[in-house]
C-alpha cells in the first residue's frame, strides 16, 4: 500500500513538475528586435518594414516576441540602444538602415546574435546586408513618366547623394529617356528621408521649373500633394498613399518585407541562419510597381506591363552603351549592369540628370 502511496505522489510530482516545466517552455520566446530610422507614423519607409515585425507577431507568436525602437539617431546612442536589445536577450535585431559602424560595434561584440543591415555595407559570420531591387520598378516608373511627361521636365525629391538615391534617379531617367530621348530630371537633395517641409519646398522648387512629373525617394506624401495642387502627375515610394493625391498620383515603388523577415526568422529559430551574405530581394518578390492610378491611361498601362512582364523573364534595361550626364560612355555597349553594381557602386549621374554632385 505504501508503495503505491509512493508511486502516486511521484506521479503527481512529475505531472506538477511537466506542467511548470511547459509553461516556462511557452513563455521563452525568441526576442527580435526592429531598429527604425524613422517612425513608424511615416505610412513611408519605416511603416512598411513594421508591418514586417508585426507579420512576425502574425505568424509566429507563439515562438517569438517582437520590440522596436523608432527614430534611431546616426549617432553612439545607436550603439547604446542596440546594446540594450542584447541584454534583453535578442536573437535577432533588425535595422532598417545602414548605420554602419554603429551596428557593427555592437554586432562583432556579440557573434551569438544574427544581425540584419538594410542597404548594409561589411557583413560577417553573424551580419548580413538585405535590400529590394528598386531599380527595376523605378525603370518602369520612369517609362510612365516619359509617356505622361508633356514637357520632359522630370523632377525629383531625394534625400541625400548616396548610392541607393542616385540608383533610384538613374534608374527612373533611364526608362523616360526610353520613350521621350530628350527627357531631362533636375534632382533637388534635402538632406532628410522624413521632412514634409522641406519636400514640400523642393517640390515646389521643381514646380515652378517647369517639370510636370514628380518623383522622388520620401517617407511622405509632401510632394504628391503639391503635385495634386499644381494638376501635374506623382509617383511614389514605399507604400500606397494615393489617397494625398487622388488625381496626380501614378503608381509607387511598393516594398513587403514580409516573406523576408519570416524567413530569417525561421532560420534562427530553427538553428539553420547564417551571415556573410548580401541578399538582394527581387521585383515581384517584395518589391514592384503599385497598381497604376486611377487617371493613368490604359493604354500606356499595357506598354509599360509588357516591359514589365520581359523583366520578370529575365530581360534587363540596364545595358551599355550607358552615357554620364556630360555625355561620356560611362557603360560600354553589351555590358550589363549587375545587381551587385547597382545596389552600391552606381554612383554617378547617367545623361540627362541635373543636379546631383556626381
Amino acid at each position: 500500500m505504501k508503495k503505491f502511496l509512493v508511486l502516486g505522489m511521484v506521479l503527481i510530482m512529475a505531472a506538477a513538475l511537466m506542467s511548470v516545466c511547459g509553461a516556462v517552455k511557452a513563455e521563452e520566446k525568441a526576442l527580435i528586435g526592429f531598429g527604425y530610422v524613422g517612425p513608424v507614423a511615416d505610412e513611408g519607409w519605416t511603416w512598411s518594414h513594421d508591418q514586417g515585425r508585426l507579420y512576425l507577431d502574425e505568424q509566429l507568436g507563439d515562438k517569438v516576441k517582437t520590440v522596436k525602437v523608432e527614430n534611431m539617431p546616426y549617432s553612439d546612442e545607436t550603439t547604446r540602444l542596440l546594446e540594450q536589445f542584447v541584454a534583453d536577450g535578442a536573437k535577432m535585431i533588425v535595422i532598417n538602415s545602414q548605420y554602419a559602424d554603429f551596428v557593427s560595434k555592437v554586432s562583432d561584440r556579440h557573434p551569438e546574435v544574427a544581425f540584419l543591415e538594410c542597404n548594409g555595407g561589411k557583413t560577417t559570420d553573424n551580419k548580413i546586408a538585405y535590400y529590394i531591387k528598386h531599380w527595376d520598378p523605378t525603370y518602369l516608373i520612369g517609362m510612365m513618366a516619359g509617356l505622361l511627361s508633356k514637357t520632359g521636365k522630370l523632377g525629383y525629391v531625394a534625400s541625400f547623394p548616396i548610392d541607393s538615391v542616385y540608383t533610384s534617379v538613374n534608374s527612373f531617367t533611364m526608362g523616360a529617356r526610353s520613350i521621350n530621348p530628350n527627357a531631362t530630371c533636375k534632382v533637388v537633395a534635402i538632406n532628410s528621408w522624413f521632412d514634409p517641409s522641406k519636400a514640400k519646398q523642393a517640390a515646389e522648387a521643381l514646380v515652378s521649373d517647369g517639370c510636370d512629373f514628380l518623383f522622388g525617394i520620401m517617407d511622405e506624401a509632401a510632394y504628391l500633394q503639391v503635385a495634386e495642387k499644381a494638376g501635374i502627375w506623382a509617383a511614389m515610394w514605399n507604400t500606397d498613399i494615393r489617397r494625398f493625391g487622388p488625381n496626380a498620383y501614378v503608381s509607387s515603388v511598393i516594398l513587403d518585407w514580409k516573406p523576408f523577415y519570416l524567413n530569417e526568422t525561421k532560420k534562427v529559430l530553427n538553428g539553420t541562419w547564417k551571415g556573410n551574405r548580401l541578399v538582394l530581394i527581387p521585383m515581384g518578390q517584395g518589391v514592384d510597381r503599385d497598381a497604376w492610378g486611377k487617371n493613368v491611361p490604359e493604354q500606356d498601362q499595357w506598354m509599360v506591363d509588357a516591359v514589365r512582364d520581359h523583366m520578370l523573364k529575365g530581360w534587363s534595361p540596364f545595358v551599355g552603351p550607358i552615357k554620364d550626364k556630360d555625355g561620356k560612355v560611362k557603360i560600354p555597349a553589351g555590358e550589363k549592369l549587375t545587381d551587385k553594381y547597382m545596389y552600391d557602386s552606381w554612383i554617378w549621374s547617367v545623361e540627362g540628370v541635373i543636379g546631383m554632385p556626381k
